[in-house]
């Protein structure tokens, strides 16, 4: 298993930059942000591009990378792609398959995405529309020998996402209904098992019921601020009291997590996702969290 590092937190960077850093620190792959380069997705982590797809250069992105002695785990992009206007769902579609185009011509065996979610509409009516979208992306990606690894965040933090979050695949009840839907070998999941210590989930159990379907893992801990539960509920979607945090700061038990990771066979990438806003505001602040993150996970990786 390697460490590496999803480089959206890192916006101002070039991939150059990123690579540079990364390595000198102890990071060992990258799970590259590759939002369309003209920006549009404004939401916080996203739309940062470190590789243009619309403008690929491979034999720059190979040779930067083996200057830096460093792998990529994927690549990420993580729009809604169930997105109810069918107009901009079109076009994150589009984008999607670019980045799958890209994998594919730099070698990369996985693009980490969200299956993306009508947060207006019930349940059932969202599977039902997943089910006629995605199958023909899963193949776009199996016929390119691509691997699609959905994350499990249910991407609901504030109320413009409220009720129903803007990504589906967030319990295994979920997840069941999806590799039902798309049994092929190439659909899998980015598991973070922050999102399933708010949602009280198992995430070790989860590892264990899915292992076989884990395709990447992203390291991203998460803390309960108890007093916001009192006051608002579970019944609020985790707004208000769900909180991201660097790995060792939240309540994820790493080496149990690790443990079962390597139980099941699992032996990729432990990719630091960094959302904690303790750590931002500055570059170093950025660097002094995934370094935090480094100190806690090094130790389980081997």
């Amino acid at each position: 298993m390697k460490l590496g590092l999803l480089t959206a937190a890192f916006p101002d960077l070039s991939f150059d930059g990123v690579c540079a850093w990364a390595a000198a620190n102890g990071f060992e792959m990258l799970e590259v942000a590759c939002w369309p380069a003209g920006g549009g997705e404004r939401r916080r982590y996203a739309g940062v591009a470190h590789i243009d797809v619309d403008a690929l250069d491979r034999d720059e992105v190979h040779a930067t990378l083996e200057r830096h002695g460093l792998e990529i785990s994927s690549l990420a992009y993580y729009p809604n792609n169930l997105h109810p206007d069918d107009a901009e769902r079109e076009a994150v579609n589009g984008h999607l398959r670019k980045v799958i185009d890209a994998a594919q011509a730099l070698g990369v065996g996985t693009v980490g995405t969200f299956v993306g979610n009508d947060k207006d509409r019930p349940l059932p009516e969202n599977l039902q529309r997943f089910r006629q979208i995605w199958p023909a992306l899963v193949s776009y990606a199996g016929e390119r020998d691509v691997r699609i690894a959905i994350e499990n965040c249910p991407m609901i933090f504030s109320y413009d996402e409220w009720p129903g979050g803007n990504n589906l695949a967030w319990s295994p009840a979920i997840w069941d209904e999806m590799f039902t839907a798309i049994p092929d070998a190439n659909f899998g999941l980015n598991l973070d098992p922050s999102h399933l210590v708010w949602l009280q989930i198992d995430y070790e159990r989860a590892v264990y019921d899915f292992g076989a379907r884990i395709f990447h893992a992203h390291a991203k801990d998460l803390e309960i601020r108890r007093e916001g539960l009192y006051r608002h509920g579970t019944f609020s979607g985790g707004i208000g009291w769900q909180v991201p945090r660097i790995p060792g700061l939240g309540e994820v038990d790493w080496p149990r997590f690790v443990a079962a990771l390597y139980a099941v066979g699992y032996d990729h990438v432990l990719s630091v996702e960094h959302e904690d806003r303790k750590f931002e505001g500055t570059q170093e602040l950025v660097e002094r969290g995934f370094l935090v993150a480094r100190n806690t996970l090094k130790p389980l990786i081997i």
